[in-house]
C-alpha cells in the first residue's frame, strides 16, 4: 500500500507570533510551527521555559538571520508568586526545601517591589543554561553540586503589584534580557520574610512585539494550511525598535551587494533597518560618523518555489 507523498517543505519568509501553551518546550513549539507551515527552516527568538506561556516569535526563512536582534531586547511578564514556600530551582517545577508563614501586608509588599525597581543585581540561578566550564549549570545542579555564582547587572524598568491576596501575588515586570523572574520572585519573598517561588509566567512583549498578535498552535492547526501563511509577519517586525533608513536605486543596488553607502546627512552613527526606494526591506546596516551605511545582514531574494528533501 502506498502512502501519500509529504508535500516538499517550503523556503517561506517571515515572523509568526506565537503564544507558547504551558507544559511545551520553545523547541517543541517550534517544530509543531515549523510543521504545520511546512516550512524549510526556521528558529526562534530566545525560550521560554515548559511552565511559562505567551509570546514566542518563530522565525522562517530569512528572518533567522535577524533572530539575534531580539535576544537583547526587553520583555514584559505576568508572573504569579506563591509566597511562604521556597523550591530547588525557585519555580513550581522544582522539589520544596522550605516553608514559612506569610504575615506579609500589601504596604509591606508594595516596599518589597520598589526595592527591585531600576538597576539591580541579581544572582543566576542553579538551574540555568549558563555555563561553567562548558557545562550548563543546571547539569551541576542534578547532581547536587551547588557554585558559586557572579551576580549580573540587569535593569526592571517596572515593576507592578496586580494582585495580592493570603500567600498569592500577581505583578507585572518590564525588564533587560538577562533577568531571571523566578530568581525575581524568589527575591521578592526573601525580604517579605517568608521565601517564594514563581507558580506561572506569561510573557506578554519581547521589544516591540506583542501578544496580543500572536496565534496559538490550536488556532493556527484548525486552519487550513493554505491560510497559514497569511499569519507571518514580514521579516523587518524583528527590527521594528531600529530606525528606518530608505536608499535611492543606485544606492540600493551597491548595498544590497555589500558595499557601504552614503547614509545622507544627519544620519546618527549606529543600527539601522535599510529600505530601497520601493519599500522592499534590504537587511540590517550600520551607519558610521561620516554618515556612510554598512551592511551588516542582508536579505536574499525570497524563493517561494519548494524545496527538495
Amino acid at each position: 500500500m502506498n502512502r501519500p507523498s509529504k508535500p516538499p517543505r517550503r523556503r517561506i519568509d517571515g515572523v509568526l507570533l506565537l503564544d507558547k501553551p504551558a507544559g511545551l518546550t520553545s523547541n517543541a513549539a517550534l517544530q509543531k510551527a515549523k510543521w504545520l507551515l511546512n516550512a524549510a527552516k526556521a528558529g526562534h527568538t530566545g525560550t521560554l521555559d515548559p511552565m511559562a506561556t505567551g509570546l514566542l516569535p518563530i522565525c522562517f526563512g530569512e528572518a533567522t538571520k535577524f533572530a539575534g536582534e531580539l535576544l537583547a531586547a526587553d520583555k514584559r511578564y505576568a508572573a504569579t508568586v506563591r509566597l511562604g514556600v521556597r523550591t530547588d530551582t525557585a519555580d513550581a517545577e522544582g522539589r520544596i526545601t522550605e516553608t514559612r508563614p506569610v504575615a506579609a501586608t500589601r504596604e509591606q509588599v508594595e516596599a518589597a517591589l520598589a526595592r527591585f525597581r531600576g538597576d539591580i543585581l541579581q544572582v543566576p540561578p542553579m538551574h540555568s543554561a549558563l555555563k561553567r566550564d562548558g557545562k550548563p549549570l543546571y547539569e551541576y545542579a542534578r547532581q547536587g553540586i551547588e557554585l558559586q555564582r557572579t551576580p549580573r547587572a540587569v535593569t526592571i524598568h517596572a515593576l507592578d503589584l496586580s494582585t495580592f491576596a493570603g500567600d498569592r501575588l500577581e505583578f507585572d515586570v518590564s525588564c533587560s534580557k538577562g533577568t531571571y523572574i523566578r530568581t525575581l520572585a524568589q527575591d521578592i519573598g526573601e525580604v517579605l520574610g517568608c521565601g517564594g517561588h514563581l507558580t506561572a509566567l506569561r510573557r506578554t512583549r519581547i521589544g516591540k512585539l506583542h501578544l496580543e498578535n500572536a496565534v496559538t498552535l490550536d488556532a493556527l492547526e484548525a486552519l487550513p494550511a493554505e491560510s497559514r501563511h497569511a499569519l507571518l509577519q514580514p521579516t523587518d517586525a524583528l527590527l521594528a525598535a531600529l530606525p528606518m533608513l530608505g536608499l535611492d536605486e543606485a544606492a540600493a543596488l551597491r548595498f544590497s551587494h555589500g558595499q557601504a553607502v552614503r547614509a545622507g546627512e544627519g544620519s546618527p552613527a549606529g543600527q539601522w533597518r535599510v529600505y530601497a526606494a520601493d519599500g522592499r526591506f534590504l537587511g540590517l546596516g550600520r551607519t558610521d560618523p561620516d554618515g556612510r551605511v554598512a551592511p551588516v545582514r542582508l536579505v536574499a531574494t525570497t524563493i517561494v518555489k519548494p524545496v527538495p528533501e
